[in-house]
């Protein structure tokens, strides 16, 4: 147990290993992590809670917390080394809960650099629990750690809450000492990233950077390792069409239709075909690309930075800074990223979170599609559809923070210090994370392209694309384009590559990529958000989804065919960003006035 930000997870890692297993706990969408280890020769279970700054929930993690505390034999504390007094406020807490408790004062190497200098034998006699400094990302201390926590000791301390902090303070000016030092390099970069006028540059041009380098990288991964594979696979599976008589019921489900007489791997739409090749050789090399990127973000200790300055513009959408990191995590996959909603204090928070998460995130999966799918018309259409996205994103969270009810409470975090990525760590976290991806994404594809394939072979197709035909034309959409909104609910990628044969034009290509991305989240991300806001609450913002999904969809094919009422509308559109930025402004400069 710990803060959040403190090494934790990464403590887990080295006292677990690979063999683990991610769950939510009963009744929430709040994840934890178990795994097992060795204690003196006896083998244990170990429990990664979720970060918690009090025993006092704050939050529904921490409301979790401390119902898992209820079933723990011994606590491992993991303290922010360079951050004593953050930190054992918690830690004293625990002592009062007479469970015996073992306290890893982890960033120890970051305390030396900074010049703060702990004395450990005197603050094991302060607690009267055993302490261990650890550097959780290289391994030192971790030994020791393990063979310390049979040492593990209760308390029956009892304060008040002004007593805990009189008592927190009294160890901290006992057992620690800062010498006086010049900042660091990382420490000037920390100032600059953090303050708004230099940090606001430096993030956009991040995230950026962020997805030019996921492009790069997937691009790179499709080119020189899934496209040769692929390739040659598209040998066997033709050997089997052949083999197959190239038609036929198994024929349709296993290959799919063949295209000008010859195999599509991405349009053939069969299980063989398209259900392996969008998931392993388009979608993977691109998750592969945002999960090592967003690793890097997270371990280098950027994230927290990222929420801090953009603090003020989310308020204006109704939540604090923090609800940047499911929008980051949901360009990944949406799943996490609703999961991560959890970090956000009040149900309102949370509700509009996942309103915008649906309606304006597209899944790298589904990124990686439109990228295929309209980058061969070039960079236009690309910045097109996104610019609209970020306008919709905007002016629905500026709408959703008017219209309802309630308060965003301030962000509170703690701001950990810069540090170097350690590859191993960064690598173990890349695989959980593309583990999970495969285990949720996979079955979808291919249950979405056996879907298509039974709809075709019943008729279905006919009928929903007759029912739906003043909707497709309202967009400028034929009749066919239909379908692949039904199976946007399963997996969006899929829905996207249905588009490919339609031989839609250019303009099409963006309203229908635009209204899939705005239309529904897919049915994995609907099942969290039944979790976290329930039934009434779901309906509510499914119903902001089609309605802004369609009224976009038309809006920007209006703008596409009128150049005069693209430059009007996009104009208005960028009004709500304009008026945000000037609020932004003015509170900035109202605080350094009143400083």
């Amino acid at each position: 147990m710990g803060n959040p930000n403190v090494g934790k997870s990464v403590i887990f890692s080295r006292l677990t290993g690979t063999d683990v297993m991610i769950s939510n706990y009963p009744g929430t969408t709040v994840e934890f992590t178990k795994g097992r280890m060795r204690v003196g020769g006896e083998e244990v279970e170990v429990v990664d809670v979720p970060g918690a700054y009090t025993l006092e929930p704050t939050n529904r993690a921490e409301e979790v917390a401390v119902k898992m505390l209820e079933g723990g034999d011994v606590v491992i504390n993991v303290v922010n080394a360079t951050n004593l007094e953050r930190n054992l406020y918690l830690t004293l807490q625990l002592l009062e809960r007479k469970v015996p408790v073992i306290v890893a004062l982890n960033m120890w190497d970051e305390a030396r650099h900074r010049g703060i200098e702990i004395d450990v034998g005197k603050l094991e006699e302060l607690l009267g629990v055993p302490v261990v400094p650890t550097v959780a990302v290289t391994g030192e201390g971790i030994r020791r750690l393990i063979e310390e926590i049979p040492r593990a000791r209760s308390r029956s301390l009892r304060h008040t809450e002004a007593g805990r902090w009189r008592k927190v303070g009294s160890i901290v000016r006992q057992v620690q000492r800062i010498s006086h030092r010049h900042h660091t390099l990382s420490e000037r970069i920390s100032d600059v990233t953090i303050r708004p006028e230099t940090g606001i540059p430096i993030a956009i041009c991040v995230l950026l950077g962020t997805f030019l380098l996921v492009r790069l990288i997937g691009e790179g991964l499709i080119s020189f390792v899934t496209g040769p594979i692929f390739n040659a696979y598209g040998g066997l599976v033709k050997g089997l069409s052949d083999a197959l008589g190239s038609g036929g019921l198994v024929h349709g489900i296993l290959i799919g239709n063949l295209v000008d007489g010859r195999i599509d791997l991405s349009s053939s739409m069969g299980l063989l075909t398209t259900g392996l090749y969008v998931p392993f050789g388009v979608v993977l090399p691109y998750i592969l690309a945002f999960y090592l990127v967003l690793g890097l973000l997270e371990d280098s200790g950027y994230l927290p930075r990222l929420g801090v300055v953009v603090d003020t513009a989310m308020h204006r959408m109704g939540m604090h800074g923090l609800g940047i990191i499911p929008m980051l995590l949901g360009f990944g996959c949406n799943v996490p990223g609703a999961l991560s909603t959890r970090i956000l204090e009040t149900r309102r928070q949370r509700f509009i979170a996942l309103v915008l998460l649906g309606i304006g995130i597209p899944c790298t999966a589904q990124m990686a599609m439109i990228f295929g799918l309209l980058g061969p018309h070039g960079v236009l259409p690309i910045i097109i559809l996104f610019l609209t996205l970020f306008a919709v994103w905007v002016s629905v969270g500026l709408i959703l923070n008017a219209a309802l009810g309630g308060e965003s409470p301030e962000i509170f975090t703690e701001i950990p210090p810069y540090r170097r990525p350690h590859a191993r760590a960064t690598i173990k976290k890349l695989w959980m994370r593309v583990r999970h991806f495969l285990r949720e994404a996979v079955p979808f594809v291919l249950l979405g392209v056996l879907l298509v394939n039974l709809i075709y072979v019943t008729g279905i197709a006919d009928a929903i694309g007759a029912a739906l035909a003043p909707l497709m034309g309202v967009l400028g959409l034929p009749p066919a384009a239909a379908l692949a909104l039904v199976v946007g609910f399963l997996r969006k990628d899929v829905a996207v590559g249905m588009l490919i044969p339609l031989g839609l034009s250019v303009q099409q290509l963006i309203v229908a990529t635009a209204v899939l991305a705005m239309f529904f989240p897919c049915v994995a991300t609907f099942s969290v958000f039944l979790r976290e806001l329930g039934l009434r609450d779901t309906a509510k913002a499914t119903l902001i989804m089609l309605v802004t999904a369609f009224s976009a969809g038309a809006l920007l094919r209006l703008m596409l065919q009128e150049p005069a009422w693209f430059v009007l509308i996009f104009v208005i559109a960028l009004c709500p960003v304009a008026y945000a930025i000037y609020r932004i402004g003015r509170s900035r400069r109202g605080v350094r006035k009143r400083r």
